[in-house]
């Protein structure tokens, strides 16, 4: 089961969170804070899922962005990572080859994708 999506950039700004189970803005803040500090400083040698708490961190990075998600630890990683790639490819048909100004400008639409490719897998 998913229990947070967030896209970063490099500096840590999330550009969308989407979360799945209910926590308080202070520890949404913290998870965003976290997350960013594991992923963005991973050696891109090792590989794209990390444990993170009780659960796993499967994470892709695409130019400045960070695409992660948190799901249980028993849950296939593999099949996350497609999933991730498959919305990228989603945006990026969308919008033409997607930059993180899309992201920002546009995030009702970013949003609408993103409900559309969780109707696909």
């Amino acid at each position: 089961m998913i229990r947070f999506i967030l896209l970063q950039n490099r500096q840590g700004k999330t550009r969308l969170a989407k979360y799945y189970v209910p926590l308080e803005d202070s520890e949404k803040h913290k998870v965003e804070y976290e997350v960013h500090r594991l992923v963005v400083n991973r050696d891109p040698k090792f590989t794209n899922f990390v444990e993170f708490r009780t659960h796993k961190v499967i994470y892709r990075r695409y130019a400045g962005l960070f695409f992660s998600l948190c799901v249980d630890i028993t849950d296939n990683e593999l099949a996350y990572l497609e999933c991730i790639h498959l919305f990228v490819e989603i945006l990026d048909h969308f919008f033409s080859n997607v930059c993180e100004l899309d992201l920002v400008f546009n995030f009702h639409k970013v949003c609408q994708q993103h409900d559309f490719s969780c109707l696909l897998t």
